[in-house]
């Protein structure tokens, strides 16, 4: 058979349409899988084997065209039809063709699909600026009987994502931002999207006993398909293995080059590790109630192991916090919290967040060398701490270096963008800046984002009536639920207002309940009113107190009023925190871009 009467022949038999129709399938199939895999939990390396079993396949279907034909009357061998009647002369050849043209139509459209629907959501990362190598570690869904074991469940989510944060080139959204959509029904691209991140790992804990089942699972979050999944069903004893593993997995998927060692979850005791994540969760409620249960856990912790340092830093954090609000006696407390601080650096002497646990103890005791030492230490081990660098910004606010601050509390924020304490502190200190828009827009965040978070009304209310909007202040004042806060405005605002009866009465009745507690913020008061004998008098009684206030002393714009007054500077040099006290402290920070 000739050349030519061979191809006459492949034609008449319809080889080469079955062909066009096979490779058009396979092309659609591939397609189909390549996209919609991922979402179905299909390994990556299904679409290659899938190629692989249609290219082995092809010899065989090419056989069958050849040996074989659809007829009206169904699938005949092709030594049994007359040539006259072949599929390539009657209709059954045009079904043929439509069913090539709408395999190809499918395949087209599959195409387009991915390079202009699910590729722009990859441009569209690109184009916004968001890393590859971006995270959120959204807090693992408590699927355990008891629902008190939920600590547990965000315990782990948290200490994931402190592992995954410690590896280089990888940036993961903090845990103020990830956990604040804890228990809302919004979707993954949508959760990316505010938080500036490319993946999610999110999954969920089951524990019965010692027995855990931990599912996890990695979403590419602009096409919303699954890069990884896995279910780990073991001991309570291998849990730092499936922390490591799971890191391990995130690293691997993202691929994301290691220069070192991959980091690995600080171990301790089982048991002790359940009572360090109830204690952890408990100390986070800053209720008196919460603080003294979760102190006694930390305890418990270290009675079964003393070196577990992540225990004496979050002891250390608790008894600090416990004497800024007044619970603890500050002497007594202030010496707890940093021995406990040191405990946890003499087991770890690379522990960025005691290092900023030390500085901030320093810092409310006067001592600036020692808080810019302990500073600078935690900024050098890990910059990306929200917590380091918003510590850090308090600092570099109470040595007069407003610019500085103003940059780190920023950068805190495109770390944690809906971090409410971060926002908080940024609007304040933009309006002890004067940048009072751009701080009533910080509170307007906050109250979005917490809508009863306490102290934000009052807040914008005094920036509004700094602004001269008092009218405007005096609403937002009288919104506010935390009572103490609400009386810190009202006095202001009446005497803004020209009420000066009402800011009488106001600051009275603040005098009677709070003057003891508050000799600071009383003085504010009289300050903002011009009456600069009364403020000094109330600045004297917080000297003599050792108010935590008068940290904000340096650069408070609510003592306008009374900085030309000549006892000023005296008075700021008796407290150490004259500017050209300030100046001498020797305080070194890379700010980021």
């Amino acid at each position: 058979m000739s050349p030519r009467d061979f191809l006459a022949e492949l034609k008449r038999r319809n080889v080469v349409r079955t062909a066009v129709l096979y490779l058009g399938a396979v092309w659609a199939l591939a397609q189909g899988i390549s996209q919609l895999g991922p979402s179905l939990g299909a390994p990556e390396w299904a679409t290659r084997w899938f190629l692989v079993a249609a290219g082995i396949g092809f010899p065989f279907w090419l056989a069958f065209a050849w040996f074989y034909e659809f007829t009206p009357e169904g699938l005949k061998r092709e030594s049994e039809i007359d040539p006259a009647e072949s599929i390539e002369q009657h209709a059954g050849g045009r079904k043929l063709d439509f069913a090539i043209i709408g395999v190809l139509a499918v395949a087209v459209v599959l195409l387009l699909t991915d390079r202009f629907v699910l590729r722009h959501g990859v441009n569209e990362t690109a184009a916004l600026g968001i890393s590859e190598k971006s995270i959120a570690v959204l807090p693992f869904v408590n699927m355990s009987e008891d629902k008190a074991n939920e600590f547990f469940s965000d315990g782990i989510s948290e200490e994931l994502l402190n592992l995954l944060a410690k590896v280089p080139h990888l940036q993961v959204a903090a845990r103020t931002s990830s956990f604040s959509f804890k228990g809302k029904q919004v979707e993954i691209p949508e959760i990316a999207r505010q938080l500036h991140v490319a993946n999610v790992l999110e999954g969920s804990v089951r524990k019965s006993g010692d027995q855990l089942r931990i599912t996890a699972q990695l979403v590419r979050a602009a096409e919303g398909y699954h890069l990884w999944s896995e279910t780990y069903d073991r001991k309570l004893d291998d849990i730092f293995k499936i922390q490591d593993e799971i890191a391990g997995e995130v690293v691997k998927q993202l691929k994301v080059t290691l220069l070192g060692a991959a980091p690995a979850a600080r171990q301790t005791d089982p048991q002790a590790y359940a009572l360090y994540l109830q204690a952890q969760q408990l100390g986070r409620q800053f209720t008196p109630d919460a603080f003294k249960r979760s102190d006694a856990l930390y305890r418990q912790v270290l009675a079964i192991d003393p070196s577990y340092a992540p225990a004496w830093n979050r002891l250390s954090a608790n008894l600090a916090n416990e004497a800024i609000m007044g619970l603890l006696a500050n002497k007594e407390a202030f010496a707890g919290s940093r021995e406990a601080a040191a405990k946890a650096l003499a087991i770890d002497p690379d522990y960025a967040s005691a290092h900023a646990t030390l500085g901030l103890i320093a810092l409310y005791q006067n001592d600036f060398a020692e808080a810019a030492k302990h500073f600078e230490r935690a900024l050098a081990l890990d910059a990306t701490d929200v917590t380091v660098l918003a510590n850090t910004a308090s600092f570099l606010m109470e040595l007069g270096r407003l610019d500085d601050a103003l940059t780190l509390y920023h950068t805190a924020i495109r770390r944690d963008p809906v971090n409410v304490s971060a926002l908080y502190n940024l609007g304040t200190n933009q309006r002890i800046a004067g940048q009072y828009d751009a701080a009533i827009e910080s509170f307007h965040t906050v109250l979005n984002l917490s809508p009863g978070q306490g102290g934000a009304h009052a807040l914008l209310g005094i920036t509004l009536v700094l602004k001269g909007d008092a009218r405007a202040g005096i609403a937002e004042i009288e919104q506010e639920k935390n009572e103490y806060l609400r009386m810190l405005g009202s006095p202001m605002a009446y005497h803004a207002l020209g009420r000066n009866a009402d800011s009488d009465q106001a600051l009275t009745a603040l005098i009677a309940k709070y003057g003891k507690e508050s000799p600071y913020f009383i003085a504010q008061q009289y300050a903002f009113r011009g009456e600069a004998d009364k403020a000094f008098e109330w600045l004297d009684k917080a000297a003599e107190d050792k108010d935590p206030g008068l940290s904000e002393i340096a650069l408070e714009n609510l003592f306008d009023k009374i900085r030309s007054d000549p006892r000023w500077l005296p008075f700021l040099r008796k407290l150490g925190r004259a500017p050209e006290q300030l100046a001498t402290v020797q305080f070194k920070v890379n700010l980021p871009p």
